[in-house]
């Protein structure tokens, strides 16, 4: 059984193509590209967080970043250890 494309608008030439790709990948190269791929989209996350708050500055895109990505509780945490160390 052959197992359907991740995404919708890959035609299932071009996600053989990926396939084959990644497969001659060495381990090594693979973890490159996967971190190279979250660091990109961490930085989409963020652009997109800058775009819809110009108001914030850069701590307070982090803080709302860990707020979408880990939960309010982290993103409390985080926000507390910040005012601490800007008063200190």
């Amino acid at each position: 059984m052959r197992q359907a494309p991740y995404t919708t608008d890959t035609s299932p030439e071009a996600y053989a193509a990926q396939l084959d790709l990644l497969r001659q990948m060495s381990p090594i190269e693979r973890l490159r590209k996967t971190f190279a791929l979250s660091r990109q989209v961490k930085r989409m996350s963020m652009d997109a967080i800058r775009r819809r708050h110009p108001e914030f500055d850069e701590d307070e895109i982090r803080v709302r970043f860990i707020e979408l990505t880990y939960g309010k509780a982290l993103a409390a945490d985080v926000a507390r250890w910040q005012e601490e160390r800007a008063i200190g």
